[in-house]
């Protein structure tokens, strides 16, 4: 029997959507006011959602404080009040979108959970817009 259990949590991040190596029309034409040379901001809401079997000594999937802990060290430390572009590391390169943001938090996540867990994030970037990455 697998049972799933997930975690809310926040962040507020600025970010800019434009490729480097496309001309100001074309990035312009592709993400519109997105594009803002001086970044815009999202209140992020982010659900991670691990599931597993239940341990027959706890009766847990996974302790909710040690899933808070990981968020808090892997995503909220990281990306809150921060500049996507420009204060975390793996978007040097990697353009902020929501779908990219949701990929680099799940591998944050995935790698301090153990093999046996899966694990789901759902990212909102606003509250009618949102992503969800499963691996």
């Amino acid at each position: 029997m697998k049972v799933t259990v997930s975690r809310r949590a926040h962040f507020n991040a600025a970010h800019r959507l434009y490729r480097k190596d496309w001309s100001d029309e074309k990035n312009n034409e592709i993400f519109g006011k997105c594009n803002n040379p001086n970044y815009h901001g999202h209140n992020y809401e982010l659900i991670a959602s691990v599931t597993g079997k239940i341990d027959q000594e706890t009766g847990y999937v996974i302790d909710i404080k040690i899933l808070k802990d990981i968020i808090k060290t892997e995503v909220e430390d990281v990306f809150d009040h921060k500049n996507l572009n420009l204060d975390v590391p793996e978007f040097k390169d990697l353009n902020p979108t929501a779908e990219n943001i949701v990929v680099v938090i799940y591998n944050k996540i995935k790698v301090r959970l153990g093999e046996h867990l899966e694990l789901e994030v759902t990212l909102y970037e606003t509250p009618r817009n949102f992503v969800s990455y499963s691996g």
